[in-house]
């Protein structure tokens, strides 16, 4: 097995943050995992990307030039790399941000009203834990408990940053139908 994921979307997303939980998390489920952050000179608002490749056997390359998942956080992410997707694979963007979706019909697309949820949970700020959540649940291949102990690891001290984060992954988890 080996998944492919591209995570795009505006430095001070959080889509860095969501490939370093998850990379975290595959690792204390004993999976083979790469991780390789992109982002422009600009910290908040410049673009921010990256890959993660998760496999039962050892990973030859880091590059996932074209992703089995891509994760689109907003429009430009949406534009810049639905072209890149696998025919067959799997499209997760949040529908708040999103307003055009290219046609494409060799792809599954899910729509997560992400900052919705956030807002609706009292911390906008939670809207890349909230997509965190809906891809554990669409991919199934990392337990949302593994996920919960990643969180809790990376963010030792910071306990009420952490529940929140916590909060919001069960929230996109538990919404969405997925499968």
């Amino acid at each position: 097995m080996l998944l492919k994921l591209l995570l795009a979307g505006s430095g001070g997303q959080g889509v860095l943050t969501i490939g370093n939980v998850l990379g975290n998390a595959s690792m204390l489920d004993d999976y083979h995992v790469t991780f390789l952050p992109s982002y422009g000179a600009a910290m908040r608002g410049g673009t921010a990307n990256c890959t993660l490749c998760i496999s039962d056997e050892e990973i030859a390359s880091p590059v996932a030039s074209v992703p089995d998942v891509i994760v689109a956080m907003n429009q430009p992410s949406m534009v810049s790399f639905i072209s890149r997707l696998e025919p067959g694979g799997q499209l997760l963007y949040n529908a708040d941000l999103v307003d055009l979706v290219p046609e494409r019909g060799d792809i599954e697309m899910f729509a997560v009203p992400a900052n919705r949820i956030a807002r609706e949970m009292g911390n906008e700020r939670s809207v890349n834990m909230v997509m965190l959540g809906a891809l554990v649940k669409m991919t199934t291949i990392i337990k949302v408990e593994t996920i919960t102990s990643s969180i809790e690891m990376m963010m030792g001290s910071k306990k009420k940053i952490a529940e929140s984060s916590v909060n919001a992954v069960r929230a996109g988890y538990d919404g969405f139908p997925f499968k």
